[in-house]
């Protein structure tokens, strides 16, 4: 067992957009120092940073100075190389380890080891060219989802098989790489829940949300759930079963679907903060970024009690179209909250920022962000 990271101590970020942005504000808060690593620099989390260095994942002397200069190294997104882990964890102590990033960088694997695992997800089948596609189809019918293994996320690298479909053409697109094949779940409602587990195996889950996406990308966040407190604590239950499988230490996004029968079935993790957990920063007791800092460094576990119901609604570049929104006019309701990125070009689908509103209740949560954000182009 490791010592605490304590205060005055030195963090570790791979990777430098609003998740680490989010984790550092909270590090720097608490006495750490944090030190990011990425390809670029003057990036959101760059700018918070006591030190930023811009260097490739796989310039592996940059790597190695980095590694050695700080206590404990965390990640905000899961696509490191994994060569660049393990100069890491041979350097430093690394949280979540390498090999639950590299479960977690492709479907394929993360797929079979949370079926190995014996955790519920959707059939699904590997496929590597066209032939095998047709085969996979055959057997888990239409509509299905053909994904890309590797490198997709917010609905890139993603189509929606039918009847009839040229398979031939769609393979085309995925040629070259793997590729799962998922049967098509006609779920109620998307599910996630955000869980954090300890070094000393300490797990604690936050509220079951909703999430309701737009072009395959999340557009708002329920909190809680509009379900029921058994569906609730069987959702909490998946979470903590997943994180603990992963023998996790570290925060975990744990995306699910909710069938008619009652069911739940994992659709995707993520380990590290979750965009559907951003309304935890001012609606819970304790944020999901500190929380992983909590984590990741040895410390005890944060209340994640949710202070009021809040609803998180997301902020894309497309509303940049016309020109800088008017913040000010989302703001005239005193219950919402703004988190900008510090993201210099806005572009449509680009994640820039979010809003945050806590109410009595989702419903009236709900509405008033929605009303807020149709304000920052209201008047154009």
């Amino acid at each position: 067992m490791h010592a605490p990271i304590l205060p005055g101590q030195t963090i570790g970020i791979m990777g430098s957009g609003q998740l680490g942005r989010m984790l550092a504000l909270c590090a720097r808060r608490m006495g750490y120092r944090v030190h990011v690593f990425s390809p670029k620099s003057a990036t959101p989390a760059g700018e918070l940073a006591n030190l930023e260095v811009a260097a490739e994942y796989d310039d592996a002397d940059a790597v190695d100075r980095f590694a050695r200069g700080v206590n404990v190294l965390t990640f905000e997104f899961e696509n490191i190389p994994s060569a660049t882990v393990a100069r890491c964890e041979a350097l430093t102590l690394v949280r979540p380890a390498g090999r639950v990033l590299h479960i977690a960088q492709e479907r394929l694997r993360e797929k079979e080891f949370l079926r190995e695992a014996g955790l519920p997800l959707p059939e699904f089948r590997e496929v590597n060219q066209a032939t095998e596609l047709e085969s996979a189809l055959a057997e888990l019918g239409t509509p299905a989802v053909l994904k890309a293994a590797s490198f997709g996320y917010d609905g890139k690298g993603q189509r929606r098989l039918e009847a009839g479909d040229d398979l031939a053409g769609v393979w085309k697109h995925f040629a070259g790489s793997r590729a799962v094949l998922e049967a098509f779940v006609p779920f109620r409602m998307e599910l996630s829940v955000v869980v954090a587990r300890g070094a000393d195996g300490e797990v604690e889950t936050y509220p079951v949300c909703e999430n309701i996406h737009r072009h395959h990308i999340l557009d708002f966040t329920v909190a809680p759930a509009r379900i029921d407190a058994a569906t609730a604590e069987k959702a909490r239950a998946l979470a903590r079963d997943t994180a603990r499988a992963f023998d996790l230490v570290g925060l975990i996004g744990v995306e699910m679907f909710l069938l008619g029968d009652g069911r739940l079935l994992i659709n995707e993790i993520a380990p590290r903060p979750h965009n559907s957990g951003h309304f935890t920063f001012g609606a819970c007791v304790t944020s999901q970024f500190e929380q992983q800092l909590r984590a990741v460094c040895g410390l005890p576990l944060g209340d994640t009690s949710l202070l009021r119901p809040a609803v998180m609604a997301n902020l894309l570049g497309d509303l940049w179209e016309k020109g800088e929104p008017d913040w000010a006019a989302a703001l005239r309701d005193p219950s919402v909250k703004l988190h900008l990125y510090d993201k210099a070009e806005p572009r449509p689908g680009r994640k820039m920022g979010h809003l945050v509103v806590l109410a009595d209740d989702v419903e009236t949560a709900l509405t008033a962000a929605r009303r807020a954000r149709e304000r920052l182009v209201g008047g154009r």
